[in-house]
């Protein structure tokens, strides 16, 4: 019998509380190559893809590659204020980093880097790794400096 104060476990709504839109992969990268290498199997991790330290590692020197010719100085990675990655990266894909300068400081660098892959098994590309990666110029005693502009 029914007493009326009964609460339902079901919703009229159900969505799951940590639901995100699904992933859609821009067909082009953005900025310019900064760096390309071959992912290999000692870079791999316990599930068999590539590590992702690996990866943003990768990034980094390959953000810093655009950091240091913009500043025209020695850089030091000081945040990564963002990173997402996308999909996986197998042993063998051709992992190439694209770098747009997103802004510049006095003393310091945003740099936008994806990493995309070309794999094995097919000929197209794919986005598999994004962020935000912030430099700062220094001098030869380390120490932050204007970024030449």
């Amino acid at each position: 019998m029914s007493t009326g104060r009964e609460r339902s476990s079901v919703s009229a709504n159900p969505t799951p509380a940590m639901s995100q839109p699904a992933f859609v992969s821009p067909t082009a990268p953005t900025g310019d190559v900064v760096i390309r290498t071959i992912a290999m199997p000692a870079d791999t991790n316990n599930n068999g893809d590539i590590f992702g330290g690996w990866l943003v590692s990768q990034m980094d020197i390959g953000g810093a590659v655009l950091a240091r010719s913009t500043a025209v100085s020695r850089v030091t990675t000081v945040a990564i204020d963002a990173i997402t990655f996308h999909r996986p990266v197998a042993v063998g894909d051709i992992v190439t980093c694209y770098a747009k300068l997103d802004r510049v400081g006095r003393t310091s660098m945003t740099i936008a880097v994806e990493a995309w892959v070309h794999r094995y098994t097919t000929e197209s590309q794919q986005l598999v790794t994004s962020g935000h990666f912030v430099y700062v110029a220094i001098d030869q005693t380390g120490k932050p400096h204007p970024v030449k502009r």
